[in-house]
């Protein structure tokens, strides 16, 4: 497409999620997840994602009936719906005090080595409401960086990363060569990095989940073990009356071996916490992604 073209169709797109976004804020927080909840179960079962959702869970919950994982699937439609809606009220979410934090002591912890100037490496995944995780940084004393998936539209990227970037005082980088290096050299600082690490990852180690070999990210891990830092896991549990609850818990990161084989052996620690906290809330977790190839 000529770029005249191009960016025209950018700008339509942009105008349409303006006026998306602008009927979203308008809205009351628990209105509007509530109403964007509800079209989410009502549509997104009829798309082929669906059926890609029920398969996985399948697999992953052999022992379910057909109708509790289509249940499931439902629920998660809806959990999906409500997330992107709240991703417009981000600000109003953190003013109102809707996020609790646990446990007490993890925090208490981290706030005392951040004070030291220990940086850290938050790894979390796409449950709950994964928007407000890096929420979780100001309790914990940690000035905190994070990394995105830039928006092909350019125009509609900046604005959803406006939204996001207030979350991360220590920068908000889009998936870029150099974006690595830049992290690394943030936490060398005492900063803390906050990564999403449940995608498919085809550049990293195959690790199990749910019982099948999953491409994972090692950058978690690898990060961790290179600059002797600690490792936490954490998730964002959706409560009733759009509340959320963040959890966070350390994982030790093996220093005994050679680097590559501590790095897997710390990714499939890392999955296997995500992988029993979906376990315990499956319908808050994003199963129509390609998880496993």
């Amino acid at each position: 497409m000529p770029p005249a073209l191009l960016r025209l169709r950018y700008l339509a797109e942009y105008g349409a999620f303006r006026l998306l976004a602008a009927f979203v804020r308008a809205l009351p927080v628990e209105r509007a997840s509530g109403l964007s909840g509800a079209v989410w179960r009502a549509v997104a079962p009829r798309l082929s994602r669906h059926r890609r959702a029920l398969a996985h869970l399948a697999a992953a919950f052999p022992d379910k009936s057909d109708a509790e994982r289509d249940a499931i699937a439902r629920d998660m439609w809806e959990m999906l719906g409500r997330t992107f809606a709240e991703a417009f009220h981000l600000d109003r979410i953190l003013e109102d005090d809707r996020i609790d934090f646990a446990p007490a002591e993890t925090y208490e912890a981290i706030r005392a080595r951040a004070a030291g100037g220990e940086g850290a490496v938050v790894a979390s995944l796409h449950s709950g409401n994964w928007e407000v995780t890096a929420a979780g940084a100001r309790p914990a004393g940690l000035t905190i960086a994070g990394v995105y998936q830039a928006i092909k539209n350019p125009y509609v990227d900046a604005y959803v990363t406006r939204l996001r970037a207030p979350l991360y005082p220590g920068g908000l980088r889009p998936k870029a060569p150099d974006t690595a290096t830049a992290l690394m050299r943030f936490a060398k600082r005492g900063g803390g990095v906050a990564l999403l690490a449940d995608l498919r990852d085809r550049n990293g180690v195959a690790v199990a989940y749910f019982g099948r070999p999953a491409p994972s990210t090692i950058f978690p891990a690898l990060l961790a073990r290179s600059l002797d830092l600690r490792m936490y896991a954490a998730r964002v549990v959706r409560l009733p009356g759009v509340r959320f609850r963040i959890e966070v818990v350390e994982l030790p990161i093996p220093r005994v071996g050679e680097r590559k084989a501590d790095v897997a052996d710390a990714t499939q620690m890392l999955q296997s916490q995500f992988e029993s906290w979906v376990r315990e809330n499956p319908s808050q977790w994003m199963w129509a992604h390609r998880r496993w190839g």
